[in-house]
């Protein structure tokens, strides 16, 4: 696999990885660094799970510029001869660059995590999920509001619900901004602006898996950026998910949101993932 070093118009640093010869990953060089981690005391709509608010050190890191998309899905899954589904998401649109650049949905924890290895056997690059930790320092990009936009949102940055939710009483605004559009669909990858690291899509458009099982607080949390592992949690036990999606409201797409019904068995479609290397640091 071929590995071409170069830059964006943010000055990031990231790699391309050539899955085939139309399909390829761009992954993001995610410098390290100190963040405070889960929302201040004063932020709107917290919950309780995102405290309490404490320092966490994550080395550097690369992330995927995207939510892995349906293509590069489909491309590793035929290229290993896999078992997973090449087809997965509900959203497929009428044409072939529709499905090709909109996110893989309707995969589980576990197929995932599957995806992962298949794509490191491919590449001879590790691949794994974030842990949380690592998402949401991405996420921010050295921001401290509740958006790495600034302290609202809107539906022309980020496919979301802006319309009210009324069987969960959740607003489809955020703060003074007024209430915007509801697509009612996933979008293509790269359509709204990225944060400063060069990352597309972290509010909203698909929730995303992480390594990290779910805890109801942070108490006793790694500050080391690694994931929070329990090792003695059942196979089915609920892992996290982070960033929003178009189904949900702007109060789901805030940096610290921690989203706790990760059944990692959910076949859901607004749910995606987007992937880790650690392997091409020195490269």
């Amino acid at each position: 696999m071929r590995l071409v070093q170069t830059r964006t118009k943010h000055t990031a640093q990231f790699f391309r990885e050539q899955l085939s010869a139309e399909v390829s990953l761009d992954m993001m060089l995610i410098p390290g660094g100190e963040f405070m981690m889960g929302s201040p005391e004063e932020e709107i709509d917290l919950s309780s799970t995102e405290g309490p608010q404490h320092p966490v050190t994550v080395p550097t890191f690369y992330l995927g510029k995207y939510s892995i998309t349906q293509a590069q899905w489909r491309t590793v899954v035929k290229a290993m001869d896999s078992d997973l589904n090449p087809e997965p998401a509900y959203f497929k649109g009428d044409a072939a660059w529709h499905k090709d650049n909109y996110p893989v949905e309707e995969v589980s924890w576990f197929e995932a995590t599957e995806f992962c290895t298949q794509l490191s056997q491919l590449t001879g690059r590790t691949y794994r999920l974030p842990s949380e930790a690592e998402w949401e320092y991405a996420c921010r990009a050295r921001t401290t509001t509740p958006f790495h936009f600034g302290p609202t949102i809107t539906t022309d940055l980020v496919n979301y619900r802006g319309t009210d939710h009324k069987e969960s009483n959740l607003s489809g605004s955020y703060g003074n901004v007024p209430q915007g559009i509801y697509r009612k669909e996933t979008t293509r990858v790269g359509m709204f602006p990225p944060n400063t690291f060069g990352l597309y899509d972290m509010h909203g458009n698909v929730w995303e898996w992480c390594q990290d099982h779910y805890h109801d607080s942070y108490t006793g949390a790694p500050v080391d950026g690694s994931a929070w592992i329990d090792p003695d949690a059942r196979r089915y036990s609920y892992r996290m998910l982070r960033g929003g999606s178009w189904i949900g409201n702007p109060q789901n797409c805030r940096s610290a949101c921690r989203n706790d019904w990760g059944n990692p068995e959910n076949h859901l479609n607004h749910i995606g993932f987007r992937v880790v290397s650690e392997a091409a640091r020195n490269s």
